[in-house]
């Protein structure tokens, strides 16, 4: 418990203990917890960003369950409602729903129990409880608090917004006695105080914890082939698991549920095209099966509290690293360690920032959009910690890199381009934030269209000649994304500045290393994709009959070692580096890191084990 909490407060805190035990079988408050459960048992309203499987139900459960009168919920998602219901009806709580799935029957009777002083908790869509007929019955009726679940909804800046919560913001007007709770997993700083303001929370407290996941290993990999074998590959590598893939349409979903049904596997379509009953009839399928795999929209939501999910698949990116942070928390609820897996490509981001620009909302609401969508691919394409980066985005200081995600353990290759970095912030400072992205890009290429004699004369005019168009894009994206650079907004026409004096000085003085990733086999800077024009065997086609079995035996432990990480066989070598191998036959570290595909990273993590089966095949 917090030292904030007052003396006072002991005593209903003692009792929330007892209920957590007795209704919900739980020993302890986790986290922050007891802060926002002691604060709205003193009547006083609150906001509360509790990562996903952090206990943010039970905020507003318990203290329901306590304070006099019915616990009103609202929440954006029929799933999401009928699940908590139904947790609530298991553990004993009296709980209910209306919503749009309700027949009229039952919610007359839910109704008369509301009147009766019989139901603990009521959840509600905004849509619904803003109706003035809703309003009306529930002034007549004694709250003991109004939850407002999932209240990034209510911001413009959030990934998921949604006009009707901002209707919401009139209940501090409506029910001024009615402490009000403000809950969500994923709001960064701006967000935050979006909500705040538009639910009139401006002096309530505050409540953040978090956003560490330990138990998620996380992973990212471009798009290659086909998406729908790749999925199929990655469920069947992990056979007898739950696990939900979103898809970023109703046609994929069928499309991933049915090819993984012809391997096997028992999948199922979710989505909001489906017939109600059908829809209703699959979720409780997935949420009874010990074993199953949910294929659902990114748009619709799942809104699940599965325990036992373990893998999170996105087939289709998220739109955002609020969006992804929900999502993928979505597995391992229970704890136990889990998985997140994204497969994105440089057509999923054209097509997200084509749809933002079709959008019928505020120019600066799109600007905001579109760096939330710069930001995500930035760190599914990035070279630092996955989770770190995504702790770091919500405001989080003094973050460690996790050591288990696919750049922690090695699986990315990546190249040192620190002084490449620092030659983009050099250019940053002495231009004065005064140009795009694609200006300094430009002029670090000394391609500048119709320069000025001031540009010319500048020293870094020119100095970046070894790294293409596409790769200082690349690397200005990343600089940005860690916060070495910053943009300005500018009315829709972005300027590039230095972004953490300190941070920068950092770079400067050799102190902190800027790495990329190495480009992919193949890499042409000379084509806009970075794909070669022409894709080439060659290779594999000057393989030695006499070195046919070494190469496969270098294949069959880059399978089983693949297999045991979960990862795609070629991000640990590719064939061209295998056949390099068995051409050369290294019999030392030092000659193993002189071949290509070869990094520190890979020559640590496989060098013992490559050189062993290099030495089985000598002599």
């Amino acid at each position: 418990m917090s030292p904030a909490l007052a003396e006072a407060d002991l005593a209903p805190l003692d009792g929330a203990r007892e209920i957590l035990r007795r209704t919900f079988g739980h020993q302890e408050f986790r986290g922050l917890q007891a802060d926002v459960i002691g604060e709205v048992l003193a009547g006083r309203s609150a906001m509360a960003v509790l990562p996903t499987g952090g206990g943010k139900s039970l905020c507003y459960q318990i203290p329901s369950l306590i304070r006099p009168g019915l616990g009103l919920v609202v929440s954006p998602l029929i799933a999401l409602m009928t699940d908590q219901v139904a947790a609530l009806i298991q553990s004993g709580v009296a709980a209910a729903r209306l919503d749009s799935n309700i027949d009229p029957a039952e919610k007359a009777e839910t109704w008369r129990r509301i009147e009766a002083g019989e139901l603990d908790l009521l959840y509600v869509s905004p849509e619904g409880l803003m109706q003035p007929w809703m309003l009306e019955r529930l002034s007549q009726t004694p709250l003991a608090l109004i939850a407002i679940d999932e209240a990034h909804c209510v911001s413009q800046w959030g990934h998921d917004f949604r006009p009707e919560y901002r209707m919401l913001g009139r209940l501090a007007e409506l029910f001024p006695a009615v402490p009000r709770l403000a809950v969500t997993a994923t709001a960064d700083a701006r967000t935050r105080e979006d909500i705040r303001a538009e639910l009139h929370l401006e002096a309530s407290r505050e409540f953040v914890a978090s956003f560490a996941r330990p138990e998620l290993i996380l992973s990212a990999e471009r798009k290659r082939g086909t998406k729908e074998k790749r999925v199929v590959d990655l469920v069947t590598a992990r056979p007898d698991r739950s696990g939900v893939i979103y898809a970023g349409s109703r046609d994929g979903t069928e499309k991933l549920a049915q090819a993984l049904r012809d391997a096997g596997v028992p999948a199922l379509a979710y989505h909001a095209g489906l017939d109600r009953s059908l829809r209703t009839t699959r979720l409780e399928e997935f949420l009874e099966a010990d074993a199953a795999v949910m294929v659902a929209t990114i748009a619709f939501g799942m809104g699940v509290d599965k325990p036992d999910v373990r893998f999170v698949i996105h087939a289709d990116p998220p739109a955002s690293i609020e969006a992804y942070w929900q999502e993928i928390g979505r597995a391992g609820r229970d704890g136990d360690p889990a998985e997140g897996i994204t497969l994105y490509g440089a057509s999923d981001m054209a097509w997200a920032l084509r749809r933002i620009s079709e959008r019928d909302v505020d120019e600066a609401v799109k600007q905001v959009q579109v760096r939330k969508v710069r930001q995500l691919y930035a760190l599914l394409d990035g070279t630092g910690c996955r989770a770190a980066a995504v702790r770091r985005y919500f405001g989080e200081e003094g973050v460690k890199a996790c050591g288990q995600c696919d750049l922690c353990s090695g699986a990315v290759e990546t190249t040192d381009v620190t002084e490449a970095a620092q030659k983009a912030l050099s250019a940053a400072h002495r231009l004065g934030g005064r140009t795009g992205r694609g200006r300094l890009v430009d002029h670090l290429l000394g391609k500048t269209k119709e320069p000025s004699a001031f540009e010319q004369g500048l020293s870094t005019w020119g100095i970046g000649t070894e790294l293409s168009a596409v790769q200082w894009r690349d690397l200005t994206e990343q600089l940005i994304f860690e916060g070495l650079l910053r943009e300005d907004p500018n009315d829709g026409r972005p300027l590039v500045g230095i972004g953490d004096a300190d941070a920068v000085r950092q770079v400067f003085r050799g102190e902190r290393r800027v790495a990329m990733r190495k480009p992919a086999e193949g890499y042409d800077p000379s084509t806009r994709s970075g794909r070669p024009r022409k894709k080439s065997r060659e290779a594999l086609a000057a393989l030695a009959p006499g070195d046919q079995p070494l190469f496969e035996a270098l294949r069959a432990w880059r399978s089983r070692e693949a297999k045991a990480q979960h990862v795609p066989p070629y991000v640990i070598f590719n064939d061209r580096t295998l056949v390099e191998i068995a051409a050369a036959r290294p019999g030392s570290r030092a000659a193993l890191a002189r071949l290509n595909g070869v990094g520190e990273a890979k020559l640590a993590h496989y060098g013992e084990a490559v050189l062993e089966i290099v030495g089985g095949f000598e002599g």
